[in-house]
């Protein structure tokens, strides 16, 4: 599936205040939870992508950043594609207000032993003519999964001891003036636990990388920045919980046909006869060619647009448009028949062929008087 946008996740509206996102959240959260859909893969994802989206709407800074830049300006922020197996433990307070514990309080949390990310990233390229029309296509990828002899410590062994830095708690507390910020342990990166002994088998690396294929229909309208979803083709854990594989789109551009959101441009070469007579001309389009019709006189660069010409959205809003520039085109050279026919051309227009001489006529008096 394509990434949908946060407030539609949440089906609210991009003014709603916080306490409205809050009871959006609560709805959705409820509606998706895994103990109230079992083996429910689809309810799953639902679940993850609430959680996502609320971790982002209910924060003022990194909401300010999405509406600006989208999903990409949050990256380095706190908000990557991966890393979502301990980020359910900040809305911890309110899964517990929202559904009493689901057997006796708060859950403990698990705290992570392998040193990756389930959810992973591979760009994928597409041709011009793909990603408008969409196709069917062949992905070759690695993804980790991990390390039998060490369960994805990276240990020697599987055996683990205290991180010296944080002393086992997963985070250090930093102190500037008056006030004390907690921040995931550097070392350990939250799990408490370090590597004594480096693994033989994966030299302290705590996965193997194994070589993958599938087959995967890409939509059509997809551009560049798209990403979409694979379910259950991301990374392994030692538990076989298994992270989705996302798909960045990379489209190569075209020779002529120039795309910009939905819509797309063409330039089309118009010579300057054409330009002075009016002209009627086939231009190819998306979908074979359109009838352009070019009024006597007009001006270089002017834009003609055929609505619902361009590309299909990707989330089902309609079509763009193709819209046409001309380019007026002058010879480069004239032999002596050409250049005749030219002079004769513009004595038949009189004075109208100067126009520059009605203009500037004042101008030159003008200028002589700032000398004297």
């Amino acid at each position: 599936m394509i990434d949908k946008c946060y407030y539609e996740i949440l089906e609210v509206q991009r003014d709603a205040d916080k306490s409205i996102i809050k009871k959006a959240y609560r709805k959705m959260a409820m509606k998706y939870h895994p103990d109230k859909n079992p083996n429910d893969k689809e309810a799953e994802e639902n679940f993850k992508a609430v959680n996502e989206a609320y971790q982002v709407l209910s924060d003022d800074e990194k909401r300010q950043i999405y509406d600006r830049y989208g999903k990409e300006g949050l990256e380095g922020h706190g908000q990557g594609h991966g890393g979502f197996s301990g980020g359910f433990e900040d809305l911890g307070s309110i899964f517990e207000e929202m559904f009493g514990g689901f057997g006796g309080g708060r859950r403990s949390q698990q705290r992570k032993t392998y040193n990756y990310n389930l959810d992973t990233e591979i760009q994928i390229v597409l041709e011009f003519n793909e990603a408008i029309f969409g196709c069917d296509k062949e992905i070759k990828y690695k993804y980790k999964t991990a390390c039998k002899s060490c369960k994805g410590t990276g240990a020697k062994g599987g055996k683990l001891s205290t991180c010296s830095t944080c002393h086992g708690q997963g985070q250090v507390h930093m102190r500037q003036g008056f006030m004390t910020f907690a921040q995931t342990c550097p070392d350990c990166h939250g799990s408490g636990q370090s590597i004594g002994a480096k693994c033989p088998d994966c030299n302290g690396k705590g996965y193997e990388e194994v070589t993958d294929s599938f087959e995967v229909k890409i939509p059509e309208g997809v551009d560049n920045g798209n990403r979409i979803r694979v379910s259950g083709k991301g990374n392994i854990a030692p538990n076989g919980t298994r992270g989705d594989l996302y798909l960045s789109m990379v489209v190569n551009e075209d020779k002529h046909f120039v795309r910009h959101d939905d819509d797309i441009y063409l330039e089309v070469p118009v010579f300057f006869t054409q330009i002075a007579l009016g002209a009627t001309l086939k231009v190819p389009s998306l979908k074979g060619e359109l009838e352009l019709k070019i009024p006597a006189g007009t001006p270089d660069k002017k834009q003609f647009t055929f609505r619902n010409e361009g590309v299909k959205n990707v989330n089902g809003y309609g079509r763009g448009n193709f819209i046409v520039q001309i380019k007026i085109k002058y010879p480069t050279s004239l032999n002596a028949e050409q250049t005749e026919l030219l002079e004769k051309l513009q004595d038949s227009f009189g004075v109208q062929s100067k126009p520059h001489e009605d203009s500037f006529s004042s101008m030159f008096e003008k200028v002589k008087n700032w000398f004297k």
